[in-house]
């Protein structure tokens, strides 16, 4: 979901956007590797926009003593989590808005978001299960029925809606980064299978619990014929909301609530033993909700997790644990963390925006998130299609109605500034925090160190780096993001 209290709204001279057509990316080059041991290559963007992912003069190892007050010190040996990947969504809004584009724009939008060399280089991207409440579409699963009818072998079921406009442009982003991995989540199951006969909120009756599964499979299975394997799955997005108990209609969409103990029985007793039967390798991540630690009302936050993972026999079925970060902060991965220590946690929904949007990923980062995914990346200049009661305050990339031409926005160069550098496989290292220049380190496959900082400040500021006995004085532009790349 989006929400005006979900994204940061810029002032107006940071809303400054190009148009994609402007020029490539001419500093990236197509592989990104340290010139030499004695070498640091950095690139910038600023929130002027005078500087977009530009590559700056490189910076020597100096061996001098420190002499700032900021230092940020790297030490490579102390590892954390490795990363599955980084990106956003392309559910049905995004990919409506890139199928209303020329071919040729776009094509290049598509390699603009995934490419790693002429691109930004996501390398992970969420999809739906049907309808979510982003689309300019009526909702819809892929075994819709006239109320009163029920389909227990799942004869009807079909992704043919998915044919329009969602498994192109899929297929497409393909192409231009064929290591993209896709993972899953659905809004609702189909009504028939529910308590309350729709899509809009109520329960998953029990009694369709081994046909819900077998529903898993079959989606999974048609999108395989398609070319486009699902790497995960989540049970549920938000399963904690039920919009029918809403008051006012305007908050109705697909939504459908579950328990922590349901989810449990579920994963256990149903959906992991049909993909163990059926030979599937689609992980399963549990939950895919909030990170508040404490329980709020009837949200349970990281308790709902607990109570699937201390499970043994539904645990040995889940690869992962999905948050969001509507409510609580980053720090309740952590928490978890420390309970479940080899269970992989990924951040699946929530877009970052400005500057203080790089910190926040910065912090979600270093609270043991192994995957990042922004949510909607395309809406036009009317925020739509949103068929959904959430508005957005603007996503990375617009779509302009006037001129049918795609806008990149500060955020998309943002993005840049982690996706294009920290590599699949990349393992985050040790950089002491600071609440002057936030900023997380990784140590990608390749033995490259990758090192991305944040400026806030109006005015530049100087920090001093060092790492495996060597040291160097930078400079970083005042409300910049920089990203630092060498080899130890």
């Amino acid at each position: 979901m989006i929400t005006s209290q979900k994204c940061f709204i810029p002032t107006c001279h940071q809303q400054t956007v190009i148009a994609i057509g402007v020029a490539l990316l001419g500093t990236v080059v197509s592989v990104l590797s340290a010139q030499a041991d004695d070498t640091i290559r950095w690139w910038l963007s600023t929130a002027d926009m005078k500087s977009q992912l530009a590559e700056q003069t490189a910076i020597e190892w100096q061996n001098t003593p420190a002499t700032s007050r900021n230092l940020i010190r790297i030490n490579p040996e102390v590892e954390f989590q490795k990363m599955l990947g980084l990106g956003s969504s392309l559910e049905s809004s995004t990919c409506s808005n890139l199928w209303r584009m020329s071919a040729a724009d776009r094509e290049r939008t598509i390699e603009r978001l995934v490419s790693p060399t002429s691109g930004i280089g996501m390398n992970l991207m969420r999809l739906c299960m049907g309808t979510s409440d982003f689309t300019g579409d009526a909702w819809y699963s892929y075994n819709d029925l006239p109320r009163g009818e029920t389909d227990p072998e799942l004869k009807r079921f079909t992704i043919e809606k998915d044919r329009a406009y969602i498994l192109p442009v899929l297929k497409l982003a393909q192409q231009k980064n064929p290591d993209l991995l896709f993972f899953a989540s659905p809004w609702s199951p189909p009504g028939w299978m529910k308590s309350n006969g729709t899509m809009i909120g109520g329960q998953l009756l029990p009694q369709w619990y081994a046909t819900y599964a077998e529903y898993f499979v079959k989606f999974i299975q048609a999108y395989e014929a398609e070319g486009i394997p699902i790497y995960a799955v989540t049970i549920q997005n938000e399963p904690g909301v039920d919009r029918a108990k809403e008051k006012d209609p305007k908050w109705f969409y697909p939504s459908c609530h579950w328990t922590g103990e349901q989810e449990r029985d579920f994963i256990r007793d149903h959906l992991g033993p049909a993909l163990r039967r059926h030979g599937l390798t689609t992980r399963i991540w549990c939950y895919d909700h909030n990170y508040n630690v404490k329980t709020r009302g009837v949200d349970p936050g990281i308790a709902y997790p607990r109570t699937i993972l201390s499970d043994r026999e539904a645990a040995q079925f889940v690869s992962g644990v999905a948050f969001h970060g509507y409510a609580g902060g980053p720090e309740g991965m952590s928490v978890f963390q420390k309970e479940f220590q080899k269970v992989p946690l990924h951040f699946t929904e929530g877009s970052v925006f400005d500057l203080k949007g790089g910190v926040k990923l910065i912090y979600k980062l270093r609270n043991w998130a192994s995957s990042y995914n922004a949510w909607v990346t395309i809406l036009d200049d009317k925020g739509k299609p949103n068929n959904g009661p959430f508005e957005a305050s603007r996503t990375i990339i617009t779509f302009d109605t006037t001129t049918g031409k795609p806008t990149e926005h500060f955020d998309y160069f943002l993005s840049g500034q982690f996706m294009k550098f920290i590599q699949r496989g990349a393992v985050r290292i040790d950089s002491n925090s600071s609440q002057s220049m936030p900023n997380v380190a990784f140590r990608n496959p390749d033995g490259t160190l990758v090192l991305v900082v944040v400026n806030g400040e109006s005015q530049e500021r100087s920090f001093d780096l060092a790492c495996s006995g060597q040291n160097v004085s930078v400079r970083l532009k005042g409300r910049a993001i920089g990203t630092f790349l060498w080899s130890p």
